[in-house]
């Protein structure tokens, strides 16, 4: 049975019952509310509505506090209810307001309250209003409203953000590892400071700005916190040991690496000119170059991609083997998601080829004549597209530009172009598993032409060990040597360690 005929079963019976069952509809809609009653229930348009009114005898003052029976005037309440069947849901309530006869009471007249349905003056009532909140939190504005109206619960984007801008803060309590860090409302100009549970991974305040002050006067209204990791800010350490004197100080891992990624970019764009020399296999004769384009070494490419290629659809399956996801392999692997599905759905290796034939094109046939234009010194893409233009030629302005960008490619014997300074930084600080081959050649080469870069990679690679082995009794040694060396960045960087010693010892010791 289709899930749209058992609907249309389900609304049936329920049509059935609102015309026979008011009790149902009391225990269904008001369950848990004894002081409301259903008197009429009708189905217009897609929309159930239920006719309900209270039954009390009086209600309470909540002035004076005195029970009060008279009854002033009713007046009609429309509160829209969670859907029904995939159908509108409104509760149209009738309600009384009584007069109270405490001569010394300021209020003449009161409604008659009903808190567990519906809050005062409210359109929605109380389990609408908490689904509303839920995805409000969940998704915010635009995203929430369109769920909401998925759902039906036909609520705006400005409807879901009120409610949650008016539910309290959470409470929290004060956590024992906490974390300081800075953020920027608007980069370069306004900064504040977010602090939040290391242990519990969630922010517990903001403050406005990020300075000592607001920091300090945090952590006195908080007593309790015995470790706070932090960035290597002086006011960040001013206002920790002025608001905590007893906490122990730690710097944070990650802005000790940063740190030193900055250093190490200062440090080769100081060699800048290392990079641009040329490199020891341009330097041969021609006769002994290698040139990439004989048989022999494209073959030979060729080999390695094929070997590489492999490896990974054997990686792929011994993991899947293992019964992982594909989704998890990707992951662990840092590829592609389709990458891990060619090899995955290849049993062999061989079928994941694919044939690198050019495609044909309808610029194909006029080729010749741009090759035999471009030789003649023509090289304006505008001119030679309006030329086959002009033979009737179906061919577009993109063909013709790229045809000739393949023409005007680099003559042969020209070097490569050096890595910028950023690469450079980048090969430096990755892990070395984390680099391709093309990557560590790169590097290799530099490294061979630049004795200080050589020098640089080692204290990087001596840093990354006390920071992955926790060996930060070895951190003194570490600072004389870079101060040794005297290379730009990293001796200004190992140098300020001093200043903030203690907590980088920490920081590079505790887990």
């Amino acid at each position: 049975m289709s899930a749209s005929r058992c609907c249309g079963r389900l609304w049936a019976v329920m049509v059935l019952v609102m015309q026979t069952d008011a009790p149902f509809w009391d225990s269904l809609v008001f369950d848990g509310i004894d002081d409301v009653d259903v008197e009429a229930v009708t189905a217009v348009f897609g929309t159930v509505e239920v006719v309900a009114r209270g039954h009390a005898a009086g209600a309470v003052c909540p002035d004076c506090g005195r029970f009060s029976e008279r009854v002033h005037d009713r007046y009609q309440r429309r509160l829209k209810d969670l859907p029904l069947a995939e159908q509108g849901f409104v509760i149209r309530l009738t309600v009384r307001r009584f007069i109270c006869g405490s001569a010394d009471c300021p209020r003449r007249t009161f409604a008659e309250p009903f808190s567990r349905l519906a809050a005062p003056h409210a359109l929605f009532t109380t389990r609408l209003n908490h689904a509303l909140e839920r995805v409000g939190l969940a998704l915010a504005g635009r995203a929430g409203a369109r769920l909401a109206a998925q759902l039906g619960f036909g609520a705006g984007r400005m409807n879901l953000l009120r409610r949650v801008m008016a539910l309290p803060d959470p409470q929290f309590s004060t956590p024992r590892v906490l974390g300081v860090d800075d953020f920027a409302i608007r980069r370069g100009q306004t900064y504040s400071t977010v602090l939040a549970s290391v242990e519990d991974r969630r922010v517990v305040d903001v403050l406005p700005t990020r300075e000592a002050g607001p920091l300090a006067a945090w952590l006195t209204r908080h007593p309790g916190v015995e470790i706070i990791c932090r960035d290597r800010a002086g006011a960040y350490a001013e206002g920790a040991r002025l608001g905590a004197p007893d906490a122990l100080q730690v710097a944070d891992r990650f802005h000790l690496w940063q740190g030193l990624s900055r250093a190490v970019e200062t440090c080769v764009a100081a060699h800048h000119d290392c990079l641009r020399n040329p490199s020891p296999s341009s330097l041969l004769p021609e006769t002994t170059r290698p040139d990439s384009r004989r048989p022999q070494d494209h073959s030979a490419l060729v080999g390695r991609q094929t070997e590489r290629k492999k490896a990974a659809h054997a990686l792929v399956h011994e993991l899947l083997a293992q019964g992982n996801s594909r989704r998890a392999i990707a992951r662990h692997l840092g590829w592609g998601l389709n990458t891990v599905l060619r090899d995955a759905a290849a049993a062999r290796q061989q079928d994941t080829f694919r044939e690198n034939r050019p495609r044909p094109s309808s610029l194909d046939p006029y080729k010749p004549y741009l090759e035999r234009r471009f030789a003649e010194g023509c090289t304006s893409v505008t001119r030679l597209h309006g030329e086959l233009v002009a033979e009737h030629a179906s061919v577009t302005y993109a063909m013709v530009r790229a045809h000739i960008a393949t023409l005007r490619g680099a003559p042969p014997g020209t070097p490569p172009r050096p890595p910028t300074v950023r690469q450079v930084t980048g090969w430096l600080t990755r892990h070395p598993t984390a680099l391709s081959e093309e990557d560590r050649a790169g590097l290799k080469n530099v490294l061979a032409r630049c004795p200080e870069l050589d020098t640089a990679a080692g204290h990087v690679r001596d840093f990354g060990e006390l920071l992955s082995g926790r060996l930060g009794a070895r951190l003194p040694a570490w600072i004389d040597a870079v101060d040794a060396s005297q290379l730009p960045g990293l001796t200004g960087f190992a140098l300020h360690l001093h200043r903030d010693f203690d907590a980088v010892t920490a920081g590079l010791t505790l887990a």
